[in-house]
């Protein structure tokens, strides 16, 4: 079999400094400080890839994860020819098309359908193969009632979907896709899980980079773990996904103080600053078992007045499998307002029907839904572990073989005929 991706021993590195110099006025002024400068920005370089190789044969769909910042987009980049890098090399076989942000290669003053003709160009297929695919990508994309309207004037929705669609459907060779699944709705991302596995099945070759475990375990067949712009593992899938799991497991502790915590994105209004576990009488709960009443305590600091917030969280297994997505903007729950200082907001769960084992929480400040205007997030940043209880009052312990998540329930016998004997 061929390889349909070589990265050999690639490096790639950013030198951050202030913008280029465009006008005359801006050269005069910077003229005397040019050697101090150049010096500084030398200082802040910042290497996102360091000497990364690996190789991917003709027909894999292969994962690439990693935390922000891990060089997962500048690998993608560099394989795309977006940029160069700074030392080794890469080499792709055939057609390659790429998905990297919402409405990449995009001209925003043109309508859909000359978007669709235009990326087949870049591609080097003529009109009538594209003409042969438009209706499956249109139908795909579901934008048929504004394929003559300008790009500009889609939602961040549309443009994305539209994308997929032409990537995965003129006919590549190799397709590289960035986090296609973090916007869109659940029938959309089935889509594109699907789209993917049809290509894998003919023969082509995907490099998939997505936060989503569960679709990177379920879809490849392989996953590359980046970490500080280098490969730290490569192998498969469940094996990978375990060892990056757990490093999230290592810097955790349940009941966990975040304010030193770095790895956050949001505007930064409100932070999180803490989370704890309580008992019903909200008092300190060192052990939380299946089917204990928790109340969970999402500690904040507000450095100003924020209108109308959202507070959420969500649940994931080991393996990084979502278990539950919820938040007060989900339940219509309005908060009028957070006013600037220290606070804490409590969510309280009757009954925590979660299987015996060990569990981490992502949180969000927003203005509502998860994947609104983000004030702050943290990914993994809290480790929840569940001990096995007599959940049912039979004196039968329960424990994860018995699956992730019970059931409170009741059964009835009345059907059943009496015994005559009795």
């Amino acid at each position: 079999m061929s390889e349909s991706i070589v990265v050999d021993n690639v490096s790639k590195k950013y030198i951050i400094g202030p913008a280029p110099e465009n006008m005359l006025r801006e050269r005069l002024i910077n003229m005397l400080r040019r050697a101090v400068r150049l010096r500084r920005a030398e200082k802040h370089s910042v290497w996102a890839l360091r000497e990364v190789s690996f190789r991917v044969e003709e027909g894999e769909i292969v994962g690439v994860i990693g935390r922000n910042g891990a060089g997962k987009s500048s690998l993608l980049k560099v394989l795309s020819k977006i940029t160069y890098p700074t030392t080794g090399g890469v080499r792709t076989r055939g057609r390659l098309a790429s998905l990297l942000e919402v409405g990449t290669g995009f001209h925003d003053e043109l309508t859909g359908r000359e978007n669709v003709y235009l990326n087949g160009s870049i591609l080097g297929m003529r009109k009538r193969q594209v003409d042969a695919r438009l209706d499956a990508i249109v139908s795909f994309s579901g934008v048929e009632q504004f394929l003559d309207t300008p790009i500009k004037r889609y939602s961040s929705g549309m443009r994305l979907r539209l994308g997929f669609a032409v990537a995965a459907h003129l006919d590549p060779d190799v397709l590289l896709v960035d986090e296609v699944l973090a916007v869109g709705d659940a029938g959309f991302r089935k889509r594109c899980l699907n789209t993917m596995d049809d290509l894998r099945k003919g023969g082509r070759t995907v490099l998939f980079v997505s936060h989503s475990m569960s679709a990177v375990e379920s879809l490849c067949s392989r996953v590359i773990w980046m970490h500080d712009g280098r490969v730290r593992m490569d192998g498969p899938p469940a094996n990978v996904i375990r060892s990056y799991m757990t490093t999230f497991s290592e810097e955790e502790q349940s009941g966990s103080d975040l304010r030193g915590l770095e790895r956050r994105a949001g505007t930064g209004e409100i932070r999180f600053t803490g989370v704890e576990f309580l008992s019903g009488l909200r008092e300190p709960q060192p052990v939380t078992r299946t089917g204990d009443r928790v109340v969970i305590r999402f500690r904040y600091h507000a450095a100003q007045t924020v209108s109308h917030p959202s507070v959420g969280f969500r649940i994931y297994s080991e393996f990084g499998v979502l278990i539950t997505s919820t938040s007060t903007w989900f339940h219509g729950i309005d908060i009028s307002s957070i006013r600037p200082g220290d606070g804490y907001i409590d969510v309280d769960i009757a009954s925590l029907t979660l299987a015996p084992a060990r569990y981490t929480l992502s949180l969000w400040f927003s203005d509502g839904s998860y994947d609104s205007h983000v004030y702050d997030r943290l990914d993994h940043c809290v480790r929840l572990d569940i001990e096995a209880s007599n959940f049912h009052g039979s004196g039968r312990t329960m424990d994860s073989s018995h699956g992730i998540v019970y059931f409170p329930q009741t059964w009835g016998l009345g059907g059943i005929e009496p015994d005559s004997h009795t």
